[in-house]
């Protein structure tokens, strides 16, 4: 008790003196003292933006990729999701030194440039999109910003606050993207995408003061970071040490692996394999968004009081399983809509993980557990795509040439090369597949223990987090990203 009353001091201490040193001896360049809710608009105007293009990217898909659009589609998003796997670590090393706002200003520029390409050339637009992954890190260096400005109690809060927002916007620019561009067209919604794009910039230009002060940083710009915080493998290699974590680790790889491979494709299953006109499509993934967000608030506290940390673990992962399965096997559109409650279900897994992370691991040793878990999810964020795509194409699940939805009398038929295919039976195979991997996660979860105090110490982690602080807070994001959504928009 007495570690953590002096803990508590001295990060208010810090907190205190890098507000003083604002004032005095640095330029904040921005609108009032740093604050959350600065964090929070940049979020959601660049969610917002992508939100908006939910429908128009999949019509501009089916087009650019009329051949094997699955596979086009999951190789996209796992290019993207790996290179950012590999560069986020780098560029949050980088904003310690550099401070937060001009990687803000990166990040969001690089994750929004391909908006306009969307209408002037599609091919260069996917394309952008991949390689976009090297910048599109911006939540990394949202918590890094949330951590710079926050003590430690008051974190995750407003890491709650800003998965929040992000969850908001998401719920409501699909829908608003649906409408205009049955309305207006496809050109309008990405011109206002575009705009809300610019204003995220112009706002972080003009009103987001820098986080980091000049006197709180090295001395000079041209000063060594530590390699070893920006190897994206290095939280991974620390997997072993522990068997605690080891499980829990390996339980979170096979059932988020299975969940950014569906995040990449479900949209455009839904669409071109179902039928789902693109209102229908808005109206979905608002619903289940206010579902998930319902329940990772009110029945995940309800659950953890009353079954305990692990058995909400494990009865998230047998929700995951049902509606993995239903998905695999439905082939109406009650189906989806009935597995989509399901699904919010089962987005209260991520933050009962983080929880048992917590409540087991010492507090110098929160950073090192989050950032493993937030590493796996990462690299899962590049495979799942990658996976899915793939498995629609060994089963030969293709796209006709005339959209479903656009010729509704037809009716929503699985799209196959061969009729008498194994997919005429199974119109979505790679969620069957996920199903599979998520019971393979629910038993390694079984031997997860309830209470175990978790050992990662390393010289070289404690040396390394004493000399940059603020980032290895930011590894600490791992709980706020299971408070996303389940239907997060991976273009983004």
């Amino acid at each position: 008790t007495g570690e953590k009353k002096k803990k508590k001091r001295l990060n208010r201490s810090i907190l205190l003196a890098k507000k003083i040193i604002i004032k005095d001896g640095g330029t904040p360049q921005g609108i009032g003292d740093p604050s959350v809710y600065h964090a929070v608009v940049v979020i959601f105007l660049e969610f917002f933006a992508w939100g908006l293009l939910t429908t128009p990217m999949l019509t501009v898909l089916r087009q650019t990729f009329p051949q094997h659009t699955f596979l086009m589609n999951g190789l996209i998003h796992g290019v993207k999701g790996l290179l950012s796997f590999l560069s986020a670590p780098l560029i949050g090393a980088l904003s310690d030194v550099w401070g937060r706002k001009s990687f803000l200003l990166l990040t969001v520029f690089f994750t929004c440039a391909p908006i306009p390409l969307m209408k002037i050339s599609p091919w260069w637009y996917f394309a952008v999109i991949s390689m976009s992954g090297v910048f599109a890190v911006t939540f990394s260096v949202i918590f890094a910003y949330v951590a710079d400005i926050t003590q430690e109690h008051e974190r995750s809060t407003a890491y709650g606050l800003v998965s929040a927002t992000f969850a908001a916007s998401l719920v409501t620019s699909p829908a608003i993207g649906a409408y205009l561009s049955v309305a207006y067209g496809d050109t309008l919604v990405v011109i206002l995408a575009t705009a809300i794009a610019l204003l995220d910039i112009c706002f972080i230009l003009v009103a987001v003061p820098e986080s980091l002060p000049e006197k709180m940083r090295p001395a000079s710009w041209g000063a060594p970071i530590s390699w070893e915080q920006a190897d994206p493998f290095a939280s991974l290699r620390k997997v072993g040490q522990d068997s605690t974590v080891l499980l829990i680790c390996i339980t979170v790889f096979l059932s988020y692996l299975p969940e950014a491979g569906q995040y990449s494709s479900f949209f455009l299953y839904l669409r071109q394999i179902i039928g789902f006109t693109p209102e229908t499509v808005a109206a979905f993934i608002a619903v289940v968004g206010i579902l998930s967000i319902l329940a990772q608030t009110v029945v995940l506290g309800i659950l953890m009081r009353s079954i305990g940390n692990k058995n909400t673990i494990l009865l998230g992962l047998g929700f995951q399983i049902l509606q993995l399965a239903w998905y695999g096997f439905g082939s109406q559109p009650w189906m989806m809509w009935a597995a989509g409650a399901v699904a919010a279900m089962s987005s209260i897994t991520f933050p009962a993980i983080s929880a048992i992370v917590s409540r087991n691991a010492d507090p110098d040793q929160q950073g090192v557990v989050q950032g493993m878990i937030t590493g796996i999810r990462g690299l899962c964020n590049g495979l799942g795509p990658a996976l899915y795509g793939f498995v629609f194409y060994l089963f030969h699940v293709e796209l006709n040439e005339m959209d479903p939805a656009e010729n509704p009398e037809k009716g929503a038929k699985p799209n196959m090369a061969n009729p008498t295919d194994e997919s005429a039976i199974i119109p979505g195979p790679p969620f069957l597949f996920g199903a599979c991997s998520v019971l393979l996660s629910l038993l390694v979860a079984l031997f997860i223990p309830e209470h175990n105090g978790l050992n990662l110490r390393s010289g070289s982690y404690k040396k390394h987090n004493n000399g940059a602080q603020s980032h290895s807070h930011s590894s600490q994001g791992g709980p706020c990203e299971g408070k996303e959504p389940l239907l997060e928009d991976s273009s983004v």
